[in-house]
C-alpha cells in the first residue's frame, strides 16, 4: 500500500508540476522554470514518489494531470497564494503601513496611552496593535518573556537591560473626598495625616512602591485600609469617603476638575516621577514597532493629562 509523504514536499517540486501542467511537456516546463530537462524530471519523479500516486498522464496532446495531480496542483496554488500574501505583508511592514505591535502599559498609564495609540493609528491605520495593561511586576515579566515590543512605565526594571526614552513627568499627589476636613488647609506635613486611613494599590504596583518610599523618607507609619488592584476602584472608594490615597495625578485629573475629589496641599508633594517608553535591548523591533516607539518618545508628552495645580 502506497502512503503519501507530502509533508516532505518542496516548492520546487510543486512548481515543476505546475509548469508541466501549464505547458504540457517537460521541455516546456524546463524553459518556463529556466532549468534543464533532467532537473525538471528529477523534481517530478521525487514529487510522485512522495505523493505515492501517478500525477501525470502522457497523451497524444502532451502531458496532463491525473486526478491526484490536480489535487497536488491545488496545493501549489494555495502555497503560492500564501507566499504572495506574506510578501505583501512584509512589504507593508517594511513600509510601516502594516504588521503588528505589542504594547504593555502599567495601569496608571491607561489614562493617556490609548490616546497616543489613536494618534499613531491615524498615521498608520493598517498596523494591528495589542495593548496589555498590568502592574509593574506583570509588565516586567512580559518584557522578560519577550512578549512585548515596547512598554510604558514609570520605573524601569533594573534586572532587564532596556533602552529607555522619556515621555514626560508623572506627578503623584494625595487625594481626599470633596469636603474633607483638611481640604482648605495649606502646607500640611505628612505627619498631619496620621489619623487618616490610606487606600492603597496592591504589592508589585509602582504607585505602592513610591508611596512606601515617601512614607519611609518621612518616618511615617500610615493606617492602611483596603488594598486595591485598580486606580478606578481607589477613586470610587475615596469619593465614597472610605479614606484618602496616594495616586498619580494623571489618573484623577478629571475627578478633581469636576470637583468630585480634592488634592490635599502637602509639603513636598507632588512627588514627580517620569513616564518612560522602554524596549529590551536584545528584542528585534520590526519597522512598525520601531515607528511606535519613536512616536511615543516624540509625541507622547502631548497626550499626558493636565495635572491639577496647588492653590495659590
Amino acid at each position: 500500500m502506497l502512503i503519501s509523504k507530502l509533508q516532505d514536499v518542496t516548492i520546487r517540486q510543486l512548481r515543476a508540476l505546475g509548469a508541466v501542467a501549464a505547458t504540457g511537456s517537460v521541455t516546456g516546463a524546463a524553459n518556463r522554470l529556466h532549468l534543464t530537462q533532467p532537473a525538471v524530471t528529477l523534481q517530478l519523479r521525487s514529487l510522485q514518489n512522495l505523493a505515492g500516486l501517478p500525477l501525470l498522464q502522457r497523451t497524444s496532446d502532451g502531458m496532463i494531470l491525473t486526478g491526484a495531480g490536480q489535487e497536488v496542483l491545488g496545493l501549489l496554488e494555495r502555497i503560492e497564494a500564501a507566499v504572495a500574501n506574506c510578501t505583501t505583508s512584509l512589504d507593508m511592514i517594511a513600509g510601516h503601513t502594516g504588521g503588528r505591535v505589542a504594547i504593555g502599559a502599567v495601569s496608571t498609564a491607561k489614562y493617556f496611552v490609548p490616546f497616543v495609540i489613536a494618534g499613531f493609528s491615524k498615521l498608520y491605520p493598517q498596523v494591528e496593535i495589542t495593548l496589555k495593561i498590568g502592574n509593574r511586576q506583570e509588565l516586567r515579566e512580559a518584557l522578560r518573556g519577550y512578549e512585548l515590543d515596547i512598554a510604558i512605565m514609570g520605573r524601569t526594571p533594573a534586572e532587564i537591560q532596556v533602552e529607555t526614552h522619556l515621555i514626560g513627568d508623572n506627578p503623584h499627589i494625595i487625594i481626599a473626598p470633596k469636603g474633607h476636613w483638611l481640604e482648605q488647609d495649606f502646607g500640611l506635613a505628612i505627619a498631619d495625616l496620621s489619623h487618616e486611613i490610606f487606600l492603597t494599590r496592591e504589592q508589585g504596583s509602582g504607585t505602592r512602591l513610591l508611596m512606601e518610599q515617601l512614607f519611609e523618607a518621612n518616618k511615617f507609619q500610615p493606617i492602611i485600609g483596603m488594598e486595591m488592584s485598580s486606580n478606578e476602584t481607589i477613586k470610587q472608594a475615596v469619593t465614597a469617603g472610605l479614606g484618602i490615597a496616594f495616586i498619580s495625578a494623571h489618573t484623577v485629573a478629571t475627578e478633581i476638575e469636576d470637583g468630585r475629589l480634592v488634592m490635599l496641599d502637602i509639603a513636598g508633594l507632588p512627588v514627580i516621577r517620569q513616564w518612560f517608553v522602554v524596549r529590551r535591548y536584545d528584542k528585534t523591533l520590526l519597522p512598525p514597532a520601531q515607528a511606535m516607539l519613536d512616536f511615543f518618545a516624540a509625541e507622547g508628552a502631548k497626550y499626558l493629562p493636565k495635572a491639577p495645580q496647588k492653590r495659590l
